[in-house]
């Protein structure tokens, strides 16, 4: 069984947690608590010197880095496949999920606004303004292209969802207005009718906060 070193509220843990559960493999979550700082420590710096996650252990190599994680699941468990068939459709669907994941994600992660609290000293609502600057900027064009129905190019979930999905789960987290994008949030309603991404939340990981209530 591969093991999933990641963190609940990671969008790019998110993403492999779908695509595994779509595939229909098991696996088993190693938390890294980027919060406390885990993934800079000296025993995960040991097995990924980048210090970031998801990191996918497979039993004989460790990769790393989100997208090249999903093109090997693609590559090695081909069936159900998340990219369409024809060639010009896979580079239409790597291009919607590369905008998430260069696009967007990268200029809201943890460092980045950690940075801009930190660093440069900006307050709360500055860093705010700054997530929601970056991801309503993507999402225009996402939704440009959404389908009016069904999912992005296909009948049932597939790669663009994957990426989609833990995006618009942390748009929520930062508040950002998401009434400009019906087809997305439309989307986003259609998956959750999934096990797949039921199963994924990160309300359902072993390190999410419990309600001791």
């Amino acid at each position: 069984m591969v093991k999933l070193y990641g963190y609940f509220r990671s969008s790019s843990s998110y993403r492999l947690r779908i695509a595994l559960n779509l595939k229909g493999l098991a696996y088993d979550t190693v938390p890294v608590n980027l919060v406390a700082g885990e993934q800079r420590g000296e025993d995960y710096r040991a097995i990924n010197p980048q210090g970031l996650v998801p990191l996918l252990d497979t039993g004989s190599e460790r990769l790393v880095q989100s997208t090249a994680i999903l093109e090997w699941l693609e590559e090695q468990y081909p069936q159900p496949p998340l990219y369409p068939a024809d060639a010009l459709a896979r580079a239409r669907v790597r291009g919607l999920c590369q905008h998430i994941a260069c696009e967007i994600q990268p200029l809201n992660n943890l460092g980045v606004l950690r940075y801009l609290r930190n660093t440069l000293g900006e307050d709360e609502d500055a860093v705010n303004r700054w997530y929601a600057h970056w991801v309503t900027r993507g999402f225009e064009s996402l939704e440009a292209e959404a389908p009016a129905d069904g999912f992005f190019g296909a009948d049932t979930p597939a790669m663009v969802e994957v990426f989609l999905v833990p995006q618009l789960y942390n748009a929520r987290r930062f508040a950002v207005d998401l009434a400009p994008f019906p087809r997305l949030v439309a989307i986003d309603e259609r998956c959750r009718g999934h096990d797949a991404f039921g199963r994924a939340h990160p309300d359902r990981q072993p390190d999410a906060p419990r309600d001791e209530g």
